[in-house]
């Protein structure tokens, strides 16, 4: 519609002449999205974008669609007709229109039915796992047909239900999931980073358009494995999401930009795709033999005649295992990367957006804790300052986005929720009290400003920000998981990690306010299955008692940040006033006979303090 109709003369003209037209970039706005959305549902009983909504001047909606060509085409009615016979209706049938709009918003506005007493059933982790395994594709891995999306969510979820019940085909879906996304052209072999889906069932012909948000749930996921399986192959992968992220996603300053275009002097993909003859011109004779055999490179092309490099028909471990051959191709894709650098780009989105540098910040001090390396923490701690630096206003207000030296638009539930995760996996990377303060302070300045005080849940936008014909509550975890679903999993880690106990009361309340939605079909909400997961079984929570740079802390750390358990809580207690202010219990929890100290407890109960390091580790690490 951009090309058909947006940038056409007469479709301008009538627009100009009779209408108010109002664009919406659904990522600054979501409120808006959300809302007219669901209004295009309710009238059609589908959505999509483009999405095109008529409102009265008091935004009403009354009409709906997604896409419209600019001339009737096949029984469906061109833009031009459209916006004439709407027209044509304001001038001389202005009272149908409104009515219809009453009608619309009074449909939408939410059942003022008691509070929800009901409760997500523990059957429900269950169930949510039994249906991603139904759905799972043996062959090919992933949940779905054609057009496949990475979801990184569910395999989040599926990891921690194995690591729970000892579930080994939770884990196995997992795996070939993984292994296949890398696999497969969704995956840039040549310059790192995954792009937003794959239009075909192998994972082989992606969207090549890369989003900041799938990336850095990717780089959870593969960590995650990691940590599981220990196989390097995982962290390679998770480094190399890192390693495109720092290179070409990050500005001066620290911030992320959102996404990359899928194409580039107008083709899509044209940038990332290769002929049989280039990749022989640039690398000669041998090493073009050698990487033609391996990434599935031929004269006849498998996208539009062109070569999209993958490993689909590549057994992986040939090359992982053969540290020659591994180095060969590094050396190689090095080269292919450097002349590819030569073409035109595709077009950046320079947009930095809150809530999706939250969930960056918090997956790069994830695996800067769990692979000990510093300079991922520090990229996140960049970006936290950015954040605060430019996103924050005098009153502390979080804004959605900031470019060309402006922030605008006040935040949403997203944006708290993602930026208190960021800051929450900050802290337990550094143990630096200060991002523990600024998630407690963004976690309660949440819920003063969303929280559904009437029924619960967290409302999409503030009680400060624009009103708009229904105030919604999401908690589909689609593309993105919920805010709700984040904010859950938040209140739960800040709940072990301050010893403020009361918080898992307002999680109880999200549970209870969704329970409907989520018993019916929870593999939709699988982050919050995380949370569901975290509050009915056993975790951990642990004190450490040690001066700050105590070595044998330190190894300890490391030690428990190798092993895969998130459902278990640390605090490093160092005496730091602003710590003790945060958890009051820690003043009972000090260093016996001036030793490190550790405190374990499970199920609000603490065991006997313990400072025989060895012991430690068989209570945390092998139980």
């Amino acid at each position: 519609m951009e090309k058909e109709s947006f940038e056409d003369e007469e479709i301008a003209k009538i627009l100009n002449d009779d209408y108010v037209s109002i664009k919406v970039d659904r990522e600054e706005r979501p409120d808006i999205d959300s809302v007219y959305m669901n209004v295009c549902q309710v009238i059609n009983g589908h959505g999509g974008w483009p999405l095109s909504i008529f409102l009265t001047p008091d935004k009403k909606p009354f009409f709906a669609g997604t896409y419209f060509p600019k001339h009737n085409r096949y029984g469906t009615i061109g833009f031009m007709d459209l916006l004439n016979k709407i027209s044509n209706l304001w001038s001389n049938n202005k009272e149908e229109l409104v009515s219809k709009g009453d009608d619309i918003v009074t449909y939408l506005q939410p059942n003022k039915k008691d509070k929800q007493e009901d409760v997500i059933e523990k059957d429900s982790i269950k169930k949510s796992y039994m249906e991603l395994k139904n759905d799972f594709d043996k062959i090919n891995g992933g949940f779905s047909n054609a057009p496949k999306f990475p979801t990184p969510h569910n395999l989040l979820f599926l990891m921690r239900y194995y690591k729970y019940y000892n579930e080994e085909d939770a884990l196995e879906m997992c795996l070939k999931t993984l292994k296949s996304m890398y696999k497969g052209g969704i995956y840039d072999h040549i310059g790192g980073g995954f792009s937003r889906y794959s239009t075909d069932e192998k994972w082989l012909v992606p969207h090549f358009e890369k989003m900041l948000y799938d990336n850095a749930l990717l780089i959870f996921a593969y960590t995650d494995a990691y940590l599981i399986t220990k196989e390097k192959f995982y962290k390679e992968v998770a480094m190399s999401i890192i390693e495109y992220i720092s290179r070409d996603m990050t500005n001066t300053e620290g911030g992320f930009y959102s996404a990359e275009d899928a194409d580039s002097e107008g083709i899509e993909g044209k940038f990332y795709v290769w002929s049989y003859d280039e990749i022989m011109n640039v690398l000669g004779e041998e090493e073009g033999k050698l990487f033609i055999n391996y990434y599935g490179i031929s004269k006849d092309g498998n996208f539009e005649g062109f070569n999209i490099p993958n490993l689909i028909n590549t057994d992986i471990y040939n090359i992982e295992n053969n540290i020659e051959l591994k180095n060969k191709m590094k050396k190689i894709k090095k080269k292919l990367f450097m002349h590819r650098e030569k073409r035109v780009h595709p077009h950046k989105d320079d947009k930095i957006l809150t809530a999706w540098n939250g969930l960056m910040i918090a997956a790069l001090a994830y695996a800067g804790k769990c692979f000990a390396e510093e300079k991922y923490v520090d990229m996140a701690i960049k970006a936290t300052d950015f954040i605060m630096n430019y996103l924050v206003n005098e009153d502390g207000r979080l804004y959605v986005r900031y470019r060309e030296q402006e922030a605008s638009n006040e935040g949403f539930l997203d944006d708290y929720a993602y930026f208190t995760w960021g800051l929450i996996e900050l802290y337990e990377a550094t143990f630096n009290a200060n991002y523990l303060e600024k998630a407690v302070k963004l976690n309660n300045d949440m819920i003063n400003l969303f929280w559904d005080k009437e029924v619960g849940g967290f409302f999409l936008y503030g009680n400060d920000s624009e009103q708009l014909i229904i105030r919604p509550k999401e908690i589909y975890d689609g593309a993105l998981p919920s805010g709700n679903s984040v904010a859950a999993l938040n209140i739960l880690l800040l709940s072990r990690i301050t010893g403020d106990y009361k918080l898992d009361d307002k999680v109880n309340s999200i549970f209870r306010t969704f329970s409907e939605k989520v018993n019916i079909a929870p593999r939709y909400y699988a982050f919050l299955m995380i949370s569901v997961l975290y509050s009915t079984e056993k975790t951990k929570d642990i004190v450490i008692s040690a001066e700050p740079n105590n070595e044998n802390m330190k190894k300890l750390v490391q030690k428990m940040n190798s092993n895969f358990d998130s459902y278990l809580s640390l605090v490093i207690n160092n005496g730091d006033d602003r710590l003790l202010k945060l958890n009051k219990e820690l003043i009972s929890k000090r260093k016996v006979n001036d030793n490190i100290t550790v405190y374990i407890c499970e199920d609000y109960s603490c065991k006997e303090p313990i400072t025989d390091l060895n012991i430690v580790l068989q209570e945390i690490i092998d139980n």
